[in-house]
């Protein structure tokens, strides 16, 4: 029987889904930046809720508009498990960024990149090159030095201490959303993702919405307002890049999450920006661009 074989995907086809994540990185840079204030003024509940309301409030009408139709039954189990997974990610999220620098938050974030790199290899079938183990060790040793400086000239108290294993926590559900992220992208278009994302998350935090619930100022509901438009765009950025390319291209896109939040921080909470930012950055980016220029395997049909 004849073989066909599909042409390889190039790496200019990478580029564009390699771009579209980098921008839905920064997009999501900035929402942490302005949940960070949020949180601080109403709490990390009410930051939380509200925010994933409005951003739902946004997300569904422009899924309707598009022609939105109710998803089968197995598609349906995959939103509602993500939506169920990010809820909670984000609270132990939100809640760390109260008690550490923005930066430093996310440096620790990221190993959750490297944890989903092999949860791919198990739930994905994705083949682990030496280029996606370089990426992910490089990114990984970017924030070892990162964390060096901060860590280092900073005194760790009992508040420091919950953030940095609120932020693990986080971390772990976090590898498990790129998974969700990745079979979610492949069976369902970025809007859909979007509106039931959000809306699994509001059913999952309303429970808790008759004890923790307080309502904001107007400024924090500002910020609040900025936050979830942040979040739709980040989402529907991630997800279109996550369904044009492998999870292991993308996921060394996250440790530019760090650059941005330097910057957020710098702006937003006057947090300086120490030499071990700059080294860090550097390992950063080079695991990022050795991510980029991998070219996925040919698929070869019988």
């Amino acid at each position: 029987m004849q073989q066909l074989r599909h042409a390889p995907q190039t790496e200019t086809a990478v580029i564009g889904p390699v771009l579209m994540a980098l921008l839905g990185v920064g997009l999501l840079a900035l929402m942490d930046a302005l949940m960070k204030g949020a949180s601080l003024a109403a709490g990390v509940y009410t930051a939380a809720f509200l925010r994933v309301a409005f951003a739902s409030l946004i997300a569904v009408p422009l899924w309707l508009a598009a022609g939105g139709r109710w998803p089968h039954t197995p598609v349906l189990k995959l939103h509602a498990l993500r939506g169920v997974v990010s809820a909670f990610m984000a609270l132990t999220f939100f809640f760390a960024l109260t008690r550490l620098p923005i930066a430093e938050t996310i440096a620790i974030s990221f190993v959750a990149p490297i944890v989903a790199l092999y949860l791919a290899r198990v739930f994905l079938g994705e083949a682990i090159t030496r280029h996606a183990v370089a990426a992910a060790l490089l990114g990984l040793a970017g924030t070892f030095v990162i964390l060096s400086g901060r860590l280092g000239s900073a005194q760790i108290d009992a508040r420091a201490w919950a953030g940095i294993a609120s932020i693990l926590v986080s971390a772990m559900l976090y590898a498990v959303n790129f998974i969700l992220i990745r079979r979610q992208s492949l069976a369902a278009k970025p809007l859909e993702i979007a509106a039931f994302h959000g809306v699994v998350q509001v059913l999952v935090l309303a429970l808790a919405a008759p004890l923790l619930l307080r309502w904001p100022h107007s400024e924090t509901l500002a910020a609040l307002g900025g936050s979830a438009a942040l979040t739709v765009g980040g989402a529907l950025a991630i997800a279109w890049a996550y369904a044009r390319a492998e999870t292991q291209v993308l996921v060394p896109m996250e440790y530019s999450g760090f650059l941005w939040a330097a910057l957020f921080g710098w702006l937003f909470f006057a947090e300086r920006v120490e030499w071990q930012v700059v080294a860090g950055a550097v390992l950063i980016v080079a695991g990022c661009l050795i991510a980029a220029r991998r070219k996925p395997p040919e698929i070869t049909a019988v």
